[in-house]
This record gives structure tokens, C-alpha cells and sequence, in this order.
């Protein structure tokens, strides 16, 4: 059965987008300091990546306007928006529990969660989630779109990795 794992990068304080939506913070502490790649060694594990509308506004309107990032995978973008699906990007109205859940009986590699807060939400109530890989940019924000709401139920996570880099650190769990 495929994995799904969580990938994103959140402020100490807990927010993956400040009040604006913006995440024009991610980044380490010195502008010319070393940062490492984790990004390629996850990419390697997985070939779906399931989104939300905002997320995959903000990509394609602010963060790589002139070329889909995600192009090696398959790329689900819930929405309610009507949109034309292609190959690679396939729009859809399906709740995200029930998408993640038929996407993990297919045949394939790992599923990627790369945002929105919602969609992480849902999951994270139903402990869909197996690995969370999540990277603590050195901003306090303050406010803004929080990583983790209300969650339904205590989920016990084992520390498998920890790496710190530019002020950045990197956390990887999975659920014990």
C-alpha cells in the first residue's frame, strides 16, 4: 500500500502562509548561508501529489507562473472551481479523505500532501497521514494560516530524522 506523507515548510510558531497568504519568508536565516536540498530525496519517493486550489493558485500565479514545478507527477487539485484537467494536473471535488484513501490502494509510489492547511486538516483527523516531513523556517509570524488545527484525537509520532541547516530545521515523523 502507497504511503502519504506530509511535506511542507512551517514558521516556528506553527503557520505555513502569513496573514496575507504570503509565504515570502521561506527561507533560512542568512541569505547567504548553505541550504540543503531534502526536496530531491523526497521527490524520489513519491509520483502523486494531492492540493488545493490556493495552493495551486499561489504556484502558478506567484511562485513559478511560467512552468508547472510539479511536472513529474500526477497532481490532484481539489477544488470546486470547473477546470479542464490534463494528464498531469487533474482537477477534482472529491472530499480528500476519500481521494487519499483511493489513491493509496493504487498501484505506484507515495502520495505528497503539499498544502492547504484544510486538506492536512481532514487527513490529520482521519490519521491518514504516515510521514510528516516538516521543515521549521526560523520566523515567528505571529498569525497567519496555522499547520495544525483542532485535531480529533491524540497521534503519537516517532522522530526519525533531524537536521539543521541555514537556521532551518528539518523533522521527519512517522506515526508510532
Amino acid at each position: 500500500m502507497r504511503k502519504i506523507s506530509l511535506f511542507i515548510a512551517m514558521s516556528l510558531d506553527g503557520y505555513i502562509a502569513d496573514r496575507e497568504g504570503s509565504v515570502d519568508w521561506l527561507r533560512g536565516q542568512d541569505n547567504d548561508g548553505e541550504d540543503m536540498d531534502t526536496y530531491s530525496k523526497f521527490a524520489e519517493s513519491i509520483d502523486t501529489v494531492i492540493m488545493g486550489w490556493n495552493t495551486y493558485h499561489q504556484i502558478t500565479t506567484e511562485l513559478s507562473p511560467e512552468e508547472w514545478v510539479y511536472q513529474d507527477f500526477t497532481t490532484y487539485v481539489i477544488t470546486h472551481r470547473q477546470r479542464t484537467s490534463t494528464e498531469k494536473i487533474r482537477f477534482t471535488d472529491r472530499e480528500p479523505v476519500d481521494l487519499a484513501r483511493r489513491l493509496k490502494e493504487e498501484s505506484g509510489k507515495d502520495i505528497w500532501i503539499c498544502g492547504g492547511a484544510n486538506i492536512v486538516s481532514q487527513l490529520v483527523n482521519e490519521d491518514l497521514i504516515d510521514c510528516y516531513h516538516i521543515t521549521v523556517i526560523p520566523t515567528l509570524l505571529g498569525s497567519g494560516i496555522r499547520l495544525f488545527g483542532k485535531g480529533k484525537q491524540e497521534i503519537p509520532l516517532r522522530l526519525l530524522h533531524a537536521e539543521s541547516y541555514n537556521g532551518m530545521t528539518d523533522l521527519i515523523y512517522v506515526r508510532r
